[in-house]
Formats: structure tokens, C-alpha cells, sequence
């Protein structure tokens, strides 16, 4: 077997550990930046400009990563925490016969990420986002940590799915 093929190839309870470990993490960083955010730009409601692009903003999303489907319905957190659970679990499954540990750490950022936002979702009824990027007047929508997470995991997927020793055809 290669270097690459060893790295790529763990074993299964290993890569079950590493992903919990990274959910767990993602999930307990998300939280506590969160509980920091929330009280440093909410009471009293204010924006911090960090940088010429990097802004902390006070924001409650009411839809999914980046405010994608935001909605005023009392149903809709309700909808999208409950999607987020069934589409963790499903995760927690995949992780747990996974054999590669880029696979185990993509699903533990996302799980995290999701668990973390659906926390958000059930304590408030919206999710605090507050990370606000931008340039030449242009403004990436709002996102926090978690959101980070969901999307560096499933960045992670795709260069796992692409990069993945292939197996004989035979």
C-alpha cells in the first residue's frame, strides 16, 4: 500500500472516535463563541467593525446556513432544527462505518455544526449568526461558527469523495 492509501485508510473505531472528538468540539466551540457573541452585540444591541472586511454583527437567523429559507413561521425553526436532527443521525451512521479519517472528520464538522445551530434553534427560536464578511459594498450573509463547520465538512466530503484511492474493478 502507498503513504497516501495508509493516511487515507484508518480503522473503523478509530475514525468513529476522531469524528465524535470533532463533533463534540465544534459543537462546545460553537456555543461558548455564540454565548459571546450574543452578549457582546445584543446587550445593547451594537456592530463591531474588526477590520475593512470583517465585521461582528448581531444577526437572528430564522432560516438555514446563511439565512437561505428564512421564515417568521413559529414552524419553520421547529422544521429545519427536526431535518437537522434526522440528517445528523444519518451522519452518526455513516461515521460509524466509515474507514478513511478525512470522511470522520468531515461528518464530525458537520454533525457538530448542525447539532450546534439546532441548539440555537430550540433555546431561541433562531440561530445567532454575527460573523459578517464583506467587500467593495458586497456583504457575504451572516454565519457563525457552525455554519463554518457545515461548510468546511462537506468541502472535506467532496475532496474525500474526489481524492480516494479507487478500488479494483475486478
Amino acid at each position: 500500500m502507498t503513504a497516501l492509501a495508509l493516511m487515507a485508510r484508518s480503522s473503523g473505531r478509530g475514525v468513529l472516535k476522531l469524528g465524535l472528538v470533532v463533533a463534540v468540539v465544534t459543537l462546545v466551540l460553537d456555543q461558548i463563541i455564540k454565548w459571546l457573541a450574543h452578549d457582546a452585540l445584543w446587550e445593547p444591541e451594537r456592530q463591531i467593525e474588526v477590520t475593512g472586511f470583517f465585521n461582528l454583527v448581531p444577526v437572528e437567523n430564522r432560516g438555514i446556513s446563511f439565512g437561505l429559507f428564512e421564515s417568521e413561521s413559529g414552524v419553520g425553526p421547529w422544521l429545519f432544527a427536526g431535518l437537522a436532527v434526522v440528517i445528523s443521525g444519518a451522519l452518526l451512521v455513516w461515521m460509524a462505518r466509515a474507514k478513511r479519517w478525512l470522511l470522520g472528520l468531515a461528518l464530525g464538522l458537520i454533525v457538530g455544526g448542525a447539532i450546534g445551530n439546532v441548539i440555537d434553534r430550540a433555546r431561541l427560536g433562531w440561530v445567532i449568526d454575527f460573523i459578517d464578511l464583506h467587500a467593495g459594498g458586497y456583504h457575504w450573509p451572516a454565519f457563525n461558527l457552525a455554519d463554518s463547520g457545515i461548510t468546511i465538512g462537506v468541502g472535506l466530503l467532496l475532496i474525500d469523495s474526489l481524492f480516494r484511492p479507487s478500488r479494483p474493478t475486478t
